[in-house]
């Protein structure tokens, strides 16, 4: 196995961008199949049962909020081990990290059918003849997230390895399986919500399993016996201990924001939310398949101190990640009441003003995911989890006061998460910086400069134009068409440096003259 330390750039960067390609064929094909999969799925359960799967759903991701800190310290231990070539360290790891997870998922187990089920039965508003189904949404849900807490270690290797075609593989087989289920929905004669929670927790588990297959077949570190040993568990604890604030915010500002909607407004506003955040997470692959890609060449470059190449790629992450995020979000904004009529047909309200919300804390993302990254490199967390968590722990109080005092609305609910996560980011940018010997003049001209005028033609079209909702197929694909272009033509002007214009124009042009060679090589084969 060649080190991180032999590869030159160029070849860290070729990779890089293979793995990026592949993430996006793979987000390709599963962003159209899901939302045609939710466009069915709301016709066959209706406002109610898709607002109540979406906050009893939730109530397991809140028990387990834990988890995302335990999967966020093991795969950055397993990247930095690997970084570093030391192959009996990482089955040490791995083998570790397991037994964490196994026992885990049992206290996620004992929570679950204790507080969690108590929460649902006496606390949510669900009508009384549906609550048999959210029972049954519920304990789905335990074993589904029993099911990702296990699975972490083998998705970590996976990324690690940077083997991510594996990925696009699983995810086509995964988005498939849930077309199959939305498409059943429609004939079954049984609870419809029942149905649906099974079978999506039947599917986690093959995809579980196929992950588990492919690891074991590439790579032998994940057939090392699980073993406990005590110096790395207590590594993993102390990092994950300060993941564990980050990881309840996520959860303080998700899940509790859907808690809060759903005690003051009903299951009908959870739908316009599950909805909106449904449209955030497919946009959100956008920036996240480039983003994957990055996330171990920074983790790796830290390893092994290269930090002008894990500079480059913090930038690089940061600037074209919200390029390609306003390239997708410019068009939806613009047009999102009719292509949310053209998709659902019937629109529950609050959802498009939800959308354009969601959307805009979309373009937050791509610098969120760098700096995360790039502290999480370091394993100098402490203060960034003290810092940036306690901000957005603040979500849900402030929401919660303003509901009780001034009866907001819940678009006001989701104005408040919006502002308290743009300060958040001004957080992360103040503590991560120093960390990995960045000057904040660096920073400031090689990011922000570079994305304010883009911005700026982003938000004034948004003011002047008013796309009317009974528009045609035809006139809403040539505005959304001209919103891509549009945009296209700002970043490509203000966005890039003279020199980021001049290399791209470069390989477009080899691109092209390979593409028209290899035509012609075959039209003169076919004449021979």
């Amino acid at each position: 196995m060649q080190s991180e330390k032999e590869l030159t750039a160029g070849a860290k960067s070729k990779r890089i961008v293979k793995n990026t390609a592949m993430l996006y064929i793979r987000m390709l094909f599963v962003m159209a199949v899901s939302l045609y999969t939710s466009r069915i799925v709301l016709h066959a359960l209706g406002e109610e049962n898709y607002g109540i799967y979406n906050v009893v759903g939730g109530i397991i991701v809140m028990l387990g909020f834990f988890s995302g800190s335990l999967g966020s310290a093991c795969s950055r231990f397993i990247t930095f081990v690997l970084g570093k070539g030391d192959e009996a360290e990482i089955r040490k790891y791995f083998s570790t990290i397991c037994c964490v997870l196994w026992v885990f998922a049992a206290v996620l187990v004992v929570l679950g059918e204790t507080v969690g089920l108590w929460f649902v039965c006496h606390k949510l508003v669900i009508p009384p003849e549906r609550m048999t189904a959210a029972l049954w949404v519920y304990h789905c849900s335990v074993l589904t997230a029993v099911i990702a807490i296990v699975s972490v270690p083998y998705n970590a290797l996976i990324i690690a390895h940077e083997r991510m075609a594996a990925f696009a593989y699983v995810s086509i087989v995964e988005v498939v399986f849930k077309l199959l289920i939305a498409w059943a929905l429609l004939y079954t004669s049984y609870d419809k919500l029942i149905v649906y929670a099974v079978l999506i927790m039947l599917v986690q588990v093959l995809i579980r399993v196929l992950y588990g297959c492919y690891c074991s077949r590439h790579f032998p570190e994940s057939r090392t016996p699980m073993k406990w040993d005590k110096p790395i568990v207590r590594e993993i604890a102390a990092y994950a201990g300060w993941t564990l604030n980050g990881d309840l915010a996520i959860v303080g500002y998700t899940q509790g924001i859907n808690v809060l909607l759903n005690l003051f407004f009903g299951p009908a506003v959870n739908a316009a939310r599950g909805i909106a955040v449904q449209v955030q997470t497919v946009t959100m692959q956008f920036v996240q398949n480039f983003q994957t890609a990055v996330r171990p060449q920074i983790i790796k470059s830290y390893s092994i101190s290269d930090f002008p190449y894990m500079h480059t790629l913090v930038i690089g992450a940061s600037k074209y990640g919200f390029f390609l995020m306003l390239l997708l979000v410019f068009p939806l904004v613009l047009c999102v009441e009719p292509i949310l009529r053209v998709w659902l047909g019937t629109v529950p309200e609050y959802t498009a003003d939800f959308v354009r919300i969601m959307l805009f804390v979309a373009l937050i993302e791509p610098f969120r995911f760098a700096l995360i990254n790039a502290i999480h490199a370091t394993g100098d967390i402490k203060k960034f989890q003290l810092y940036e968590a306690t901000t957005l722990l603040t979500i849900v109080p402030i929401a919660y006061a303003l509901l009780k005092i001034w009866h907001i609305t819940p678009v006001a609910v989701m104005l408040v998460y919006f502002f308290i996560y743009l300060l958040a980011q001004g957080i992360r940018i103040w503590i991560v910086l120093p960390k990995i010997r960045m000057p904040y003049s660096v920073y400031f001209q090689r990011i922000i400069l570079k994305i304010f005028l883009p911005l700026l033609c982003f938000a004034v079209p948004l003011y002047f134009l008013d796309i009317p909702a009974t528009i045609s197929w035809g006139r809403l694909f040539l505005y959304a068409a001209a919103a891509v272009g549009y945009m296209a033509v700002c970043i490509g002007i203000f966005g890039f440096e003279r020199a980021e214009r001049i290399k791209f124009w470069s390989i477009l042009k080899h691109r092209m003259s390979y593409g028209k060679k290899k035509s012609d090589n075959i039209g003169n084969r076919s004449r021979i």
